[in-house]
C-alpha cells in the first residue's frame, strides 16, 4: 500500500521524514493501532493484515503474551553492556540451538536481518580465510555492507562499488526457467552447474560463502525445488566454501516447518534468523557449528555491537518459542497455507488474470499473468487497500505484479477466506475500470467507515 504522502494532511511527512523506499512513498494514512491480524488508521478504518507488519509479526500485532513479557522484562532488566549476559539470553540461545539441530550449537542474539547477514559473513571470511560471496541474482539480504553487496533485488545502483568477490548465481526459478528440459521443465542441475561453472570463471581462488533463502521472498517468493539446496550445499563444500541460510523470513513455523532447511534434511554452516524470532520486535540471531565458532575466537572474531545479547527482545524471543511450540504453529501454518493456496487457485481458474501461485505455508506468492502485470498489479493493490486489505508487491522491474502474503501464523480462517475475497473483488473490479471508480467514490465517501465487514 504506497501513495503520495502529501494526502495524508500531515507536515511532518511532508518536511520532516527522510524517504526511504526508493522511489516508492509512504501509505497514504497514519496508523493508529493494531491488534490480531487488523491495522486500524487514526481515520478509524481497518486493514486485514496479510504482511504481517514487515514479514515479521508472525503471532499476529499486540499478542498479550509478548505484552506482557515486554512490561515485565523492561522493569526488571532490558539493555546491558555487551559483554555481560543474562538469564533471557542464555536460556534462548540454548532453545534456539535445540529447536535447529544437526550441530548447530552455538548463537549470538543481535537486532535486524541485515546484521545478522553481516555478521555471518564476516565470519565465514574470517574462518575459511578467503573473501568472495555467492548470492542469488534476485536476492535481498539487507541494506548493511556485506549484506548489501550480496543484495541483487535492488539497490545496488548510485552507491559507487561494490566490495570485490561478489558472484550472482541464477534463480531456479520454476515459473520463469532460464533452461529447460525435454519436458519444458525447469532443468535446475544444468542452471546450477552453469552457475557455478561461471563464478569459477571469475572467482580468484578466494570462494568463501554462499548466502541464499530457502524461499526468496523479495526476489518473487520462489521456493527452491525439492533438492537444490542438497547440490548447492555440495557445490560449496567442494570448493570449501560455506553455506549460510537466511531464514529471516522462512524460520519459525511459517512455512509449516520450524525452519525451511528441514524440509530437505540439509544442515547450513551458518544459520540467521531475525524478523519472525522477534515476532515484531527488534531481534535477530546467528547460529553455527561449535567447530567454525572456535576458529572463529581463536583468529579474534569481532561483532561488537550496542545491542548484541540485549536481554529485552531476548525474553521475548523466548516468549514467542513458547507460543509457537504450545499452539502448535508449524501444523498451523500448513493447515492455513493450504487454505490460503486453495483459494487463491480458485481465483485464478475464474478471474484468468493470475498466473501462478506459489510457496510454502503462509509464505504465498501470488503472479499476475499479462504483459501489464507491474501496472495492474500496482492497482490492485491500491484497490485492495480500499477494500480493507494490505498487500505487497515484490519491488522488481518486470515482476511488480507479484505479491508477497505473508499473514500472521494466528490469523483465522475466516481471516484468510475474508482477504482472498477481497483480492478476488479488487482483481474483478481493476479488470473492469469503470466500477473500480465508482467503488472507489463510494470509499471516498465514507472515509471512516470500516472497509473490512467487522
Amino acid at each position: 500500500m504506497t501513495g503520495d504522502p502529501h494526502t495524508q494532511g500531515d507536515r511532518a511527512v511532508t518536511e520532516h521524514l527522510i524517504r526511504y523506499s526508493g522511489r516508492g512513498g509512504f501509505s497514504p494514512e497514519v496508523i493508529a493501532h493494531a491488534r490480531g491480524t487488523t491495522i486500524t488508521t487514526e481515520s478509524g478504518r481497518e486493514l486485514l493484515d496479510f504482511t504481517s507488519g514487515q514479514m515479521s509479526a508472525i503471532l499476529g500485532h499486540s499478542h498479550p503474551e509478548i505484552v506482557a513479557t515486554v512490561r515485565d522484562q523492561v522493569g526488571r532488566l532490558d539493555h546491558l553492556y555487551s559483554g555481560m549476559l543474562s538469564r533471557p539470553v542464555l536460556e534462548l540461545c540454548e532453545r534456539l540451538c535445540a529447536s535447529v539441530g544437526g550441530g548447530l550449537d552455538r548463537a549470538m542474539l543481535l537486532t535486524t536481518g541485515a546484521e545478522s547477514n553481516e555478521a555471518a559473513i564476516r565470519m565465514a571470511k574470517l574462518v575459511t580465510g578467503r573473501h568472495e560471496i555467492v548470492s542469488f541474482a534476485r536476492s535481498w539480504h539487507g541494506m548493511t555492507q556485506a549484506a548489501a553487496n550480496a543484495t541483487y533485488v535492488a539497490g545496488r545502483a548510485g552507491y559507487g562499488p561494490a566490495a570485490p568477490g561478489n558472484f550472482a548465481l541464477p534463480v531456479p526459478d520454476r515459473y520463469r526457467p532460464d533452461l529447460v528440459d525435454d519436458a519444458g521443465e525447469l532443468d535446475w542441475r544444468r542452471q546450477l552447474d552453469l552457475g557455478f561453472a561461471l563464478i569459477d570463471a571469475q572467482s580468484v581462488g578466494s570462494l568463501a560463502a554462499c548466502i541464499v533463502e530457502p524461499v526468496l521472498s523479495s526476489g518473487g517468493v520462489v521456493d527452491l525445488p525439492p533438492g537444490y539446496l542438497a547440490a548447492l550445499r555440495d557445490k560449496c563444500h567442494e570448493r570449501g566454501m560455506l553455506l549460510i541460510l537466511d531464514e529471516a523470513q522462512t524460520g519459525l513455523c511459517r512455512t509449516g516447518d520450524w525452519y525451511a532447511h528441514q524440509r530437505d534434511g540439509v544442515v547450513p554452516d551458518i544459520l540467521t534468523l531475525s524478523k519472525t524470532l522477534g515476532a515484531g520486535l527488534p531481534l535477530a540471531a546467528v547460529l553455527t557449528t561449535a567447530a567454525i565458532e572456535q576458529v572463529a575466537h581463536e583468529r579474534g572474531f569481532l561483532f561488537f555491537t550496542t545491542h548484541v545479547n540485549d536481554p529485552l527482545p531476548a525474553a521475548v524471543g523466548l516468549t514467542v518459542l513458547d507460543v509457537l511450540t504450545r499452539d502448535r504453529l508449524d501444523l498451523r501454518a500448513r493447515a492455513l497455507g493450504t487454505l490460503l493456496q486453495d483459494g487463491l487457485r480458485d481465483l485464478a481458474r475464474t478471474t484468468g488474470m493470475i498466473g501462478d501461485v506459489r510457496g510454502r505455508g503462509l509464505l504465498v506468492g501470488l503472479e499476475l499473468a499479462g504483459s501489464d502485470a507491474d501496472a495492474l498489479g500496482a492497482a490492485v493493490t491500491a484497490r485492495c487497500a480500499e477494500l480493507g486489505l494490505h498487500m505487497n508487491i515484490v519491488q522488481l522491474p518486470g515482476m511488480g505484479g507479484t505479491f508477497r502474503i505473508a499473514p500472521p501464523l494466528t490469523a483465522t480462517e475466516a481471516e484468510i477466506r475474508r482477504g482472498v475475497d477481497i483480492l478476488g473483488t479488487a482483481l474483478g473490479e481493476v479488470a473492469q475500470p469503470s466500477t473500480a471508480a465508482a467503488s472507489r467514490s463510494s470509499v471516498a465517501a465514507s472515509p471512516s467507515a470500516s472497509t473490512t465487514g467487522r
